[in-house]
């Protein structure tokens, strides 16, 4: 049987972390190296209130994964963030690493979005997009 060094983690909803505040979305943390000790992997919650969105921004040392829970609205791409994506409850959505990307909340309701990245800890830019 395996040496395991690190403990199984359980993080309740009342142990969450406040992770980051970007433009209007807040996102809290559940697995973090801060919390359980990961140290290839991330998962959080992210809350995008209506009609608001999250700053532009990518991330220069990891890949995403984002699973759309509740809410409706668009994703937002491209280095002038010229393309929309439609995003809804069930959509599953990859971002490469330095991909500049915007979710949007264009619903009357709260959107809820899972994040996983392959790091614990991530650099993010933001960006402003390119006068036209």
């Amino acid at each position: 049987m395996p040496d395991n060094k690190q403990e199984i983690s359980v993080v309740h909803p009342d142990g969450l972390e406040v992770e980051i505040k970007s433009g209007a979305m807040t996102r809290l943390a559940g697995v973090s190296e801060k919390l359980t000790g990961s140290t290839g992997i991330h998962l959080a919650i992210a809350t995008i209130p209506p009609h608001c969105a999250s700053s532009a921004h990518y991330h220069v040392n990891c890949e995403s994964a984002i699973y759309v829970i509740k809410g409706h609205g668009r994703f937002v791409i491209g280095n002038n963030l010229d393309t929309e994506l439609t995003i809804g409850p069930g959509d599953f959505i990859y971002v490469p690493a330095e991909a500049v990307h915007q979710p949007i909340n264009d619903g009357a309701d709260d959107m809820e979005i899972i994040v996983a990245r392959n790091t614990p800890v991530e650099i993010v830019v933001e960006v402003e997009p390119a006068e036209a």
